[in-house]
Formats: structure tokens, sequence, C-alpha cells
């Protein structure tokens, strides 16, 4: 991805906003960037996409879809080169969070979200009496996903899935999508025209792959279907139901910022590790404004995002959910901080934290990675394996093991 300045605010152009939801596909699905060709040898030849569809369509038909529904669905479909190119071409998220949240969680953003929880109040107000999820966090991820409905994608959903499902790459995960966008169809939700988005087959106002559609998506204003796209009562409410389903805890918090002193047991310092509130009460580490955090046991991580330098923040076990929306721990927090501004929160301390390069951050994959590590693809993403190998490394040569990447570490590894 791009390596510019992205703390100035976003334009809310539709340009500019398809480009991040470019990314939030990019992240959800991870794939790697590798040429056509790399894997033309092993898939079957789009000539015999026909053939492999009319196949997809008898399963369909066993599976219980009406032969109507079928032909409807899938009668004339074509495979979609694009699709492919798009699917094998994809770069790597390698934005820092204070770069993708500086750009994502602008002026603009926030007040359009004020706004709308201002519009839709009773709609909110009745979504989180049912779920228990608060307004504010929907917000959240309605404006990342698709800038409040405003960017859903034009591509026809149904020929990018079977196109996804006839390749060698994930062809199983995609012939459910497929199978399940059909189901949604047979149920009235959408007809074949509506459905329309990403190159990757999700749909609608919160970008629902059709799995996810099929079994959370509700009825919330009671007019017979269950419309994701053009009906925002039911989109928000689904978004609600599929966050319970995730295991949201109503009345509980999901993030807050933090002040943390200069020094701090750092490899405790991860999203992974849950402590009680009182441990990190005990070590100094306040609320953003100074106050002190509860000494009781209630489990949180503390999480560094951008290092010990960098902004600070409680993670709550409903963070987790977060994660199982979106497995980036950058496109997480971003949601997650975004939601609490939306919900009262003051602009987070930026600190200062370094920041490296991408192609320093793979210089340091691939010295951890000489050293035995498994730190995944070499592509500067800094994941949960690469920054568990950076602790583990920072430890053995004495430095604050905070689990974030610096020039002082790649030093350290640079001599050996």
């Amino acid at each position: 991805m791009r390596k510019t300045s992205l703390l100035a605010s976003l334009s809310t152009s539709t340009t500019a906003f398809t480009s991040i939801l470019s990314l939030a596909v990019a992240m959800f699905f991870a794939p790697s960037a590798v040429s056509t060709g790399a894997y033309a040898a092993g898939c079957a030849s789009p000539a015999t996409f026909g053939s492999w569809l009319q196949g997809f369509k008898k399963e369909a038909v066993a599976q219980g879809i009406s032969p109507e529904v079928v032909s409807e669905a899938l009668d004339g479909l074509s495979y979609d080169p694009a699709v492919i190119a798009k699917d094998r071409g994809q770069g790597v998220f390698a934005q820092s969070f204070l770069q993708f949240a500086g750009r994502m969680v602008s002026g603009n953003r926030l007040s359009m979200g004020s706004s709308l929880l201002k519009k839709n109040a009773q709609t909110f107000a009745r979504i989180q009496q049912q779920y228990g999820v608060p307004g504010p966090v929907l917000v959240g991820f309605w404006g990342l996903e698709t800038d409040f409905g405003k960017v859903m994608g034009n591509m026809d959903t149904l020929r990018s899935l079977a196109t996804l499902a006839f390749d060698c790459r994930r062809p199983d995960e995609f012939r459910e999508q497929l199978m399940d966008a059909l189901r949604v169809i047979q149920r009235g939700d959408l007809t074949p025209s509506d459905m329309r988005g990403p190159w990757a087959g999700e749909v609608g106002q919160f970008q629902f792959v059709p799995s996810v559609y099929y079994k959370y998506a509700v009825d919330f204003d009671g007019d017979g279907t269950r419309n994701l796209i053009t009906n925002t009562s039911d989109a928000l409410a689904s978004a609600a139901n599929y966050l319970d389903g995730l295991g949201w805890k109503p009345g509980q918090p999901w993030i807050e910022e933090v002040r943390v002193p200069a020094n701090l047991p750092w490899d405790q310092a991860d999203v992974t590790i849950k402590k009680p509130r009182a441990f990190w009460a005990q070590q100094g580490v306040t609320y953003a404004n100074g106050k002190p955090i509860p000494a009781d046991n209630v489990p949180v991580g503390l999480h560094l995002p951008m290092g010990r330098f960098g902004p600070a923040f409680l993670t709550y076990p409903n963070f987790d959910v977060y994660l199982e929306w979106n497995k980036s721990l950058v496109y997480s927090t971003t949601a997650a901080y975004y939601a609490s501004r939306l919900a009262g929160a003051p602009a987070l301390n930026p600190g200062n934290a370094p920041v490296m390069t991408l192609p320093e951050l793979k210089e340091l994959q691939q010295l951890l990675a000489k050293r035995g590590f498994d730190v995944g693809k070499i592509d500067g993403v800094i994941g949960a394996s690469t920054r568990d190998a950076i602790r583990k490394m920072q430890i053995k040569y004495g430095l604050p093991a905070d689990g974030y990447p610096t020039d002082e570490l790649l030093d350290r590894l640079r001599g050996g």
C-alpha cells in the first residue's frame, strides 16, 4: 500500500473511499500478492467455466435451492478475469495504526457519525435493548466499511462469487458463499440484480459475505425482507445481531485510552495477554486524564499499537469481538477507537512513536526468519507472529519488550 502521509483528513469522494474499501477487503481476506501466472498452471482453463457452472447448478438444486432461483441467479454468468486479477494482485496492508486511524477517523467522519446517531436515535435505542450493542459501535463499523452506505461496490456479486468458486485458490470457501447467496435470494431478501458489491462478494452497508448475511440478517422493520443494502434499520440491526453472535457483552467497554509510565513489564503488554486491571493499576497505568484505573479483577489487555512511545489502550473482552469481525489489529483498533470517539472520548494522544519504512520492516522480518522465527510472509505487515518474535529478541538484547519494531532492534539484528 502507499506509504503516504495519512494523518490528513480523508477525502469523502467516491474515488478516495473506494480505495479504502479495497483496503478493508484486503485486510479481511489477507491473500498474498502473487502473479496470476503463478496459479495458472494449477487452475482449470476459464474455457471450462460453463461446464463447471452447470455442475454447480445441479448441486444447488440437490441442496434445496429451487430450479427457478438457480436459473434466475446463475443463467448466463460468465467467468470474470478482472476478479481473479484483483484477487491475485492485492498488495499488503502495512499502514501503522496512527496512519490508518488518522485517515479513517477524520473530522468529517466523526461529524457525520454523530449526526447519524442523533438522526437514528430511536432505532439505535431499540437495537441496543434487543442486542446489547451500543450505537457508536455500530456507527464505527458502518463508517469504516461503506462510508455509511455510500460506497458499497458495484460489481456483479454472483459473477464474482462464481468466478472465485471456480478458481483453484479458495474454491471451497467461495462455493459455500455462492450457495448461501442463492439461499438469500430464495428466502426473498434480495434479487440477483440487487447483489452488487466489491470483487470478493460482500454485500450491503456492512459488507457481509453471503454466509454471514444468511445467518445474521434480520428484518428489523417488519416489512417481510432482510434488506441490508437499502434498508438502514435492517442493516444496523443485522450488524448488531452479528456482533451479538460473535460474543458481544452488553454494558461493558471495548477500549479505553490510558497513560503509561516510563517503566513497565512491557512483555506483558499485548491484546492476547489478559491481566486484572489491578495489575496495571499497581504498575502506574492511569486513564488518559490522569485518574486512576480501578484496582479490580476485570480482565484487560494493555494494547500499545505503536509501542511504548505511542498511544496506549486497555482492551476488554469486547475488543476480541472486533478482532472476530476483522482480524487486522490495525483495522480493529481503528474501529474501536472511532466508536469510543463517537461515544464521547477525546482525541487520543499520538505520542512520538518512531515509524519504520516498509523496506525496513521487511528486512526486520527477514532477519527474524533467519533466526528461526515463523513470521509468515515477508511483507512488512507486523502481525501476531512477528510481534511475538520481536518481543523475544527484545528480551534477548535487553531492550524494552513492547513487541514494536524499532531501528534500535533492527541495528542489533543486523549486527548479529
